[in-house]
């Protein structure tokens, strides 16, 4: 049987894939004498490879990030209080396997949506299926659902991940419908998986944020004390990603430069001239001699 009449029989099994690598596995086992179990085995693997790889492209998609983040991206050098061992074993996702939730808190422009979604990208690279959105957004799609008797359809798809990144938490006070929806929201996740929330307030600041304080204090207890708590503190990282930022920054250079030519000039007259008359030197021998 040729290449030709393999092809077919392939795709009807769904192993269109190994024709990708065919060709240099045939090579491979002609150079290395492989046999035909040792080449099967190769066929296989790469075969499970490409499948790993397009679910790892399909979770990535479906988790809709912002951006495509990871821990070795960021500059924890940049605001030293950040807690990076505590950040790294987060990542490790062992949270999630245990239900557990994780609250990340700063200021703006330290971080917390880079971390949140660093974290998420790495329980997508394990497997778990993982959602992100602005909180905003999320009570306001849950918000139509009350409009049009999808509501429970809509809440369903944010309970179903293994992950859900609720990001920029508390900008604003909910309003009575945001309150419930948040309450059923928060004790169904609970039970159900974890959670990563980034917020500009601490969490001692949320319970105002709702209009029924009953709500607020069944959902936030629910979330609070199932959470680890990071806390992120430092300036902002995004003055660094002006589009001016370099040329800036090397002008800023060029002037403290200029500016402390004269000081480096002077400096260095002086340490010649101190050089020149020191005892010993050949100018001071000179002189000692005329």
């Amino acid at each position: 049987m040729n290449q030709l009449q393999l092809e077919p029989r392939l795709k009807r099994l769904k192993l269109g894939g190994m024709l990708q690598t065919l060709e240099l596995r045939l090579d491979q086992a002609h150079q290395e004498k492989l046999g035909h179990l040792e080449f099967l085995g190769l066929m296989l693997e790469d075969e499970i490879q490409r499948r790993a790889s397009k679910a790892l492209t399909r979770r990535i998609g479906r988790a809709r990030f912002e951006e495509a983040q990871s821990l070795s991206d960021f500059d924890f050098a940049f605001n030293p209080k950040i807690p990076a061992s505590q950040i790294r074993d987060l990542a490790t996702c062992g949270f999630i396997e245990r239900r557990e939730s994780v609250l990340l808190v700063g200021p703006v422009g330290v971080g917390k949506t880079h971390i949140a979604q660093a974290i998420g990208h790495a329980a997508c690279m394990q497997g778990r299926a993982v959602l992100f959105d602005k909180t905003a957004r999320v009570l306001s799609d849950l918000g139509a659902g009350h409009l049009d008797a999808t509501w429970e359809r809509r809440l369903r798809r944010y309970l179903a991940p293994d992950l859900l990144i609720l990001d920029d938490f508390g900008l604003r006070a909910f309003s009575e419908r945001q309150g419930e929806d948040l309450y059923e929201l928060i004790s169904e996740r609970v039970r159900r998986g974890s959670t990563i929330v980034t917020s500009n307030r601490p969490p001692s600041e949320w319970y105002a944020l709702f209009p029924n304080p009953v709500l607020a204090e069944g959902a936030l207890d629910r979330l609070i004390n199932a959470a680890h708590h990071v806390t992120l503190e430092g300036k902002s990282f995004r003055p660094r990603q002006r589009p001016d930022a370099k040329e800036r920054s090397a002008d800023v250079i060029a002037a403290q430069a200029a500016e402390n030519e004269p000081v480096r000039i002077a400096t260095t007259r002086s340490t010649e001239r101190a050089r020149i008359t020191a005892p010993g030197s050949k100018r001071e021998a000179k002189t000692a001699t005329t």
